[in-house]
């Protein structure tokens, strides 16, 4: 700017000169940058020359406006700023639009190159059938392009998603993972089931003693999976012909003690078989009579005497609860762990099941 109308030193003066003087070699730098970044038609060379420019733009501006600057040529370089980022953006946005017009034309001749090809493979075929060859044409065309579409859509979904392929995903909801995890398990629970029921169908021979003061010793069979009671309703019916008292007997007043321990009704040979459970004096999940052979202790060996289960009537055991061997028994409790066998009036301490 000029010296006109500026009343002054004559050093504010000579400093405004200075100023006027850099600011005049500034701005014939930014011409040559200028010239030589329009010279530059690389993608690239466009992207960084707006970058570059716009910077450079935005530097000279603040370098210009230093000190006194009159408000008419502040307007002037901030309006030629502005007109030249949006040139830039314009020029910018029309070498995008031909890049997607370019990519659009090689599509649509790629399309004619296999329609053609597809043409000329029906006409070898069947030359007389032409529209056949024009129906296969249009169809291959057609598969083509929703091929390329949907090749399109998926890049366009994974660049949205912007997933990194090394992360690990399995922690995260997956409704496909989770259905096939839930027919697995299906599956599984259907087999477990199917095994269960096979076994809980296979026969069980029991030793039992019918006790009324002394032993009567049977044997019935049964079922794995029948209850307590469904056994002595079967050993009612072996009994009765022998001992007429039982007659009058309902099976629910009758009592079945395996190993000083009265089994209540419910309670199925599946469930002790499978539960491994064990009484005072010996497991309750054998049923057959077997003494311990061993001829010396070895804590390494679990027990594995076994005796027969008693029939009682709940009458006489009233009777005689307080008289051995009655005055032994006690209610079957599942949850309860024995920590010592009694047998023939001596304690033996084991260990979670192991003498």
């Amino acid at each position: 700017m000029g010296l006109q109308g500026y009343v002054g030193s004559a050093e504010d003066q000579r400093r405004i000169r200075r100023q006027e003087k850099d600011r005049e070699e500034r701005k014939k730098q930014f011409e040559d940058k200028k010239k030589q970044s329009d010279a530059n038609v690389d993608g690239a060379g466009l992207r960084q020359f707006g970058t570059g420019t716009a910077e450079l733009d935005e530097q000279t501006f603040k370098d210009q406006t230093v000190g006194l600057v009159t408000r008419d040529k502040f307007l002037h370089m901030k309006n030629t700023i502005q007109e030249r980022k949006e040139a830039e953006a314009a020029q910018a946005k029309r070498k995008l639009d031909q890049q997607q017009e370019q990519e659009k034309l090689l599509r649509q001749q790629k399309k004619a190159k296999l329609a053609a090809r597809t043409k000329l493979s029906f006409a070898q075929d069947d030359e007389g059938d032409e529209d056949a060859e024009e129906n296969g044409a249009a169809k291959a065309e057609e598969e083509a392009g929703a091929a390329e579409d949907a090749a399109e859509k998926e890049q366009l979904r994974r660049n949205r998603m912007c997933k990194d392929p090394t992360a690990r995903t399995d922690f995260l909801p997956d409704k496909e993972r989770e259905a096939e995890e839930e027919a697995v398990r299906a599956q599984l629970r259907k087999e477990y089931e199917l095994r269960q029921k096979l076994m809980k169908n296979e026969t069980l021979k029991i030793t039992y003693s019918y006790w009324d003061g002394q032993g009567h010793r049977r044997i019935a069979m049964v079922k794995k999976g029948d209850t307590v009671k469904d056994f002595l309703q079967k050993v009612k019916e072996q009994l009765i012909p022998e001992f007429r008292e039982l007659r009058a007997t309902s099976v629910s007043t009758l009592m079945y003690v395996k190993e000083d321990l009265i089994i209540p009704h419910h309670i199925s040979f599946y469930d002790l078989i499978s539960t491994k459970a064990r009484g005072k004096s010996g497991p309750l999940f054998h049923f057959d009579v077997h003494e311990d052979i061993r001829t010396q202790s070895d804590a390494r060996i679990e027990k594995d005497e076994s005796h027969a289960g008693k029939i009682v009537d709940r009458h006489w055991y009233n009777r005689n609860k307080h008289i051995f061997p009655a005055s032994r028994w006690e209610d079957y409790d599942p949850d309860r762990v024995f920590d010592l066998y009694t047998t023939h009036g001596t304690e033996v301490k084991i260990w979670n099941g192991i003498m």
